[in-house]
């Protein structure tokens, strides 16, 4: 039996109260960082990825809220490869209080998380990027001060924060729009199960191909890289491809004059988004990048009942 709250693999695991008790949770943990809540517990970190934010913003986090932490690399627990997906997770559970994996495949957190006594936390995988999502839209919150009926205009590849951000989103009230190249939009079942959501907040999903059309009147300019990790051979094919969706001076003209600039990062400066537009006023990238921090630590707190 789970010793915790539950698992956070995808968005939609947290419902829309939950969500928007996580965002009041971050705003008290911005104000106020240190804690003693994981006294005497450990948490660790499985990483199939590189990473710079999610293993510095978990490490960081357990530390500020009283807690062990402890990276996991391939050469450690190579799950899937070194041993079982199955008996990692049996073993992890007998020594951490929570765990977060960052994937190639959502398969593998999925059977993670069957396996583990403990909550399993997804720091991403292939299909969803659940905490980035979170992040990026209490951003949003935090600038604009509410969300329903704000637009979020998604440019570029239908990816994994896509994925998530459709969720998140639409569950909260804000209409989202996706401009990805014809074979590159969102995977149908999570538009779809997005479209669901908006149903019943009264949300609109758009999916295009036109990045002119998804930017008109927006409230958010989102994007992220066009070959994610694992997609590098691509690169070339895929610079060609998306080269009429970057996020540019023009793009942001089409914006409404407030609008808010965002990107995960890693960027491709001058790729998916130039120089001019991620470093100028719009931008809230790095205040983004800080919220992981803060919201992870709050999604901890809610999986293991603090």
């Amino acid at each position: 039996m789970k010793t915790g709250n539950k698992d956070f693999l995808t968005v939609t695991d947290f419902n829309a109260e939950e969500i928007l008790k996580i965002f009041e949770t971050t705003k008290d943990l911005k104000k106020n960082p240190f804690r003693d809540a994981f006294k005497n517990k450990a948490v660790g970190l499985i990483f199939q990825k590189p990473s710079l934010r999610t293993r510095v913003s978990f490490q960081v986090g357990v530390w500020q809220l009283g807690g062990q932490c402890m990276s996991l690399s391939p050469a450690e627990v190579n799950i899937g490869v070194r041993e079982s997906v199955k008996d990692a997770a049996k073993t992890l559970s007998r020594y951490l209080s929570l765990v977060m994996a960052r994937v190639f495949r959502h398969k593998d957190v999925e059977e993670l998380a069957t396996h583990a006594t403990i909550p399993v936390v997804n720091g991403l995988s292939d299909l969803y990027h659940p905490c980035q999502a979170l992040a990026d839209i209490f951003t949003v919150q935090e600038k604009k001060g509410s969300l329903k009926g704000l637009t979020l205009a998604f440019i570029g590849d239908g990816n994994n924060v896509c994925h998530s951000l459709c969720h998140a989103a639409s569950m909260l009230g804000m209409h989202v729009r996706v401009a990805s190249p014809k074979g590159f939009a969102p995977h149908r079942e999570v538009t779809a199960s997005a479209q669901v959501l908006a149903s019943a907040t009264g949300s609109q999903i758009l999916v295009t191909t036109d990045p002119r059309a998804a930017a008109e009147g927006a409230d958010v300019l989102y994007t992220d890289v066009w070959a994610s990790m694992g997609q590098e051979r691509e690169a070339g094919r895929r610079a060609r491809i998306f080269k009429k969706y970057q996020i540019n001076e023009a793009l942001v003209a089409l914006a409404k004059k407030d609008a808010l600039v965002m990107h995960c990062l890693p960027a491709h400066r001058g790729a998916e988004i130039t120089n001019e537009v991620i470093d100028g006023p719009h931008s809230v990238v790095f205040d983004e990048a800080e919220n992981r921090l803060h919201v992870q630590k709050a999604i901890m707190l809610k999986l293991l009942g603090k």
